[in-house]
């Protein structure tokens, strides 16, 4: 079980829960096609990104398997709205999680999504003892996958057309990180 003390703090960032107040950024930013291209859900309408919000504040803690973990990011200096994050517990028996992010367009490219999803891995390996974290994602996110092995995730699958999504099929790649590779990292990284 992980019941994270929040805010957490990076370099940057602050990693907090979701409010009801977050309505407006997250109908904003996940409102956009090509913030939406590689997800799974369509660009938000309002109400989309209200039952999104509502859904999101009430995932504060990993206390079972299943349970989701997200959080937005914010800049420390002026809690700006940078995009967000999760870890999913995705099995307890095999100690098994998954990390994800959506970063707002306005602030890509700053290493942002970076350092909140490095956030999440401490706390999936240190916080809650899990043994592997994958990231998984359509193949044709060049970006996303850059994140990923920023983290030091290798990737380990390529999936043709395993999922259809939006109307089509799309490959998958799925990248991991083990507990003792995430141990053996050099300091800082």
């Amino acid at each position: 079980m992980l019941v994270p003390d929040l805010p957490l703090r990076t370099d940057r960032l602050l990693l907090r829960a979701f409010t009801l107040d977050d309505l407006a950024v997250l109908r904003d930013y996940r409102g956009r096609p090509e913030v939406t291209r590689f997800l799974y859900h369509e660009p938000y309408d309002d109400a989309a990104a209200r039952a999104a919000v509502e859904r999101m504040v009430r995932r504060t803690a990993l206390r079972a398997p299943g349970d989701v973990l997200n959080l937005a990011l914010v800049l420390a200096e002026t809690g700006e709205f940078v995009g967000d994050v999760l870890l999913s517990w995705t099995s307890g028996e095999h100690r098994q999680g998954e990390i994800g992010y959506v970063a707002h367009p306005a602030h890509t490219g700053r290493g942002y999504v970076t350092e909140g999803a490095r956030e999440m891995l401490r706390l999936g390996f240190d916080g809650l003892g899990l043994h592997r974290i994958v990231g998984r994602l359509d193949a044709r996110n060049a970006a996303s996958a850059r994140v990923l092995e920023r983290l030091g995730m290798r990737r380990e699958a390529h999936l043709r057309e395993n999922e259809f999504v939006k109307g089509e099929w799309t490959d998958e790649a799925v990248y991991a990180l083990l507990a003792r590779e995430w141990r053996a990292r050099p300091a800082g990284a």
